[in-house]
């Protein structure tokens, strides 16, 4: 067992996820779609939607492999893509808030469902696209077992941060305030930002380097 690399598995995951699902964005939200719950019953959902978070990204951790396959998407494909996408949403954190109609729709639809555990909490607020996206591509990181178990390891730690966050929703935004939360969420945005262009950098350096590239390059060079 390699323990330097299953504790840097973890800790990479940690740092990964976090930025991407964000709870201290998702606190103001869970506030105005369980207004007029009782404290226990908030718990109680967000308990249940960390819970299905972790359930949906360890089955696409899992499946992640049998997706690969199945397209035939290369992993520095997968990695391009992913930072892409992450870098949309880190720019989309960074730039103005701005609540659309579709927004507000899904939030009042969202404060008339008597569970919101699972949608819109669990997803796509806490496992959206670009969480899932980054876990399908942490399979390009696992070898052997032990890695998915770090992998998984490190889900189940951004879910623990990310229920006793939405847990202390309440007294957070009190204490923060409108511009603390959004000073917050800009920081995380550029965290995500730098996470997105390092996936980007990381795909493109792996198909710089792809041994028959190099040697196709270098055969025709030759003629």
């Amino acid at each position: 067992m390699n323990t330097p690399h299953f504790w840097q598995l973890i800790l990479g995951t940690i740092i990964a996820l976090l930025p991407v699902i964000n709870p201290v964005a998702s606190a103001p939200v869970l506030l105005t779609i369980t207004e007029g719950d009782s404290e226990s019953r908030r718990n109680q959902q967000v308990r249940q939607g960390c819970c299905y978070m972790v359930i949906i990204l360890v089955t696409c951790l899992f499946c992640g492999s049998f997706i690969i396959r199945f397209f035939g998407i290369s992993i520095p494909g997968i990695r391009i893509a992913g930072g892409f996408l992450v870098s949309g949403i880190a720019m989309s954190m960074l730039a103005p808030a701005r609540l659309g109609p579709d927004e507000r729709r899904r939030h009042a639809e969202a404060r008339s469902k008597s569970d919101i555990s699972l949608t819109p909490l669990a997803m796509p607020m806490l496992s959206g696209p670009g969480s899932i996206a980054m876990t399908i591509g942490f399979t390009s990181l696992a070898n052997h077992w032990l890695d998915y178990a770090a992998i998984i390891l490190g889900i189940a730690v951004v879910a623990v941060i990310s229920y006793f966050t939405l847990r202390l929703s309440g007294q957070m935004v009190k204490l923060v305030g409108a511009n603390g939360m959004n000073a917050l969420t800009k920081f995380m945005g550029f965290l995500l930002l730098c996470v997105g262009v390092q996936f980007i950098v990381n795909g493109v350096v792996n198909i710089a380097t792809d041994p028959a590239l190099l040697q196709s390059i270098h055969s025709g060079l030759a003629r």
